[in-house]
Order: structure tokens, then sequence, then C-alpha cells
């Protein structure tokens, strides 16, 4: 089991944002990070999952802890609808972000994942950091 804990940040929205990642498998870690000057946060929540699953050498089973409902129902619930509906939502719109959900659900399709939840500047300690790292992100650009 490899567990990944994700987040993402933006200063101003759209602004400068960033994204953090925490790979844990056993005692193993390897942090990620990274940054785009002209972004939004769920653009960012988005990536940090993206980069995280890119990072990953081979399929397994996985973990993702996000603090972000939007990239947690996007995946779990509303995903099947929009590609149902040709990447549309309910109304008939073209989905936000839609390049990157397409990525996202591609980067997944190899890993057999578990999705978890946790509520954001809580004092979790994995999205404590990866809260950091994606700030980081923002710092670095």
């Amino acid at each position: 089991m490899v567990e990944m804990f994700t987040d993402g940040a933006c200063r101003g929205n759209p602004g400068p944002g960033g994204w953090g990642v925490l790979l844990r498998q056993g005692s193993h870690e390897r942090e990620l990070y990274g940054g785009d000057r002209d972004t939004t946060n769920n653009r960012m929540e988005i990536m940090a999952v993206i980069q995280g699953l890119q990072a990953l050498k081979k399929p397994c089973q996985l973990r993702i802890t996000t603090d972000s409902q939007y990239v947690l129902k996007g995946i779990t619930e509303w995903m099947p609808n929009w590609k149902r509906k040709n990447w549309r939502t309910a109304a008939g719109k073209p989905v936000k972000n839609a390049d990157l959900w397409q990525t996202l659900d591609a980067s997944l399709a190899s890993h057999d994942v578990e999705w978890q939840w946790v509520k954001g500047h809580s004092g979790h300690a994995e999205n404590e950091r990866v809260d950091g790292l994606a700030n980081r992100g923002i710092d670095e650009l």
C-alpha cells in the first residue's frame, strides 16, 4: 500500500499557486512540490494528485488523502456523469478544468485507489506538511 497526501494552494484565485505531495510506502517517503504563476486553487488541488500519480513507477494499491472536496467529489461522484455527457455538466456547460480531470482520470486507470478526505488546517500532520509544500511551490516561483 502506498499512501499519498496532496494539497493545493493559491495566493489570489486566480493567482500564483502551488501543489504539494507526500508519498509514503512503509518507512520510505518522498516529497514533491511545484507551482504555476497564474492558476486557481482547484487546478492546484488536481495537479497535486496528478503529479503524485505520475511519480509512481508501477501500478499499485494506493490511498490518496486530500482536503479538497472538489477533488474527492469530482472523482467519486461527478466524473462518471461528465464522461457520459462528453465532459459537460448537468447544466450542459463545459466542465471546468476538464484538461486536468482527463489527465487525472487517465493517471488513475492503472492503480487500485482508495480515497480519503481530511479537514484542512485541522492539525492533521501529513495535511499540514503538504500544505507547507504547496506554499513552498508558490514561494519558489
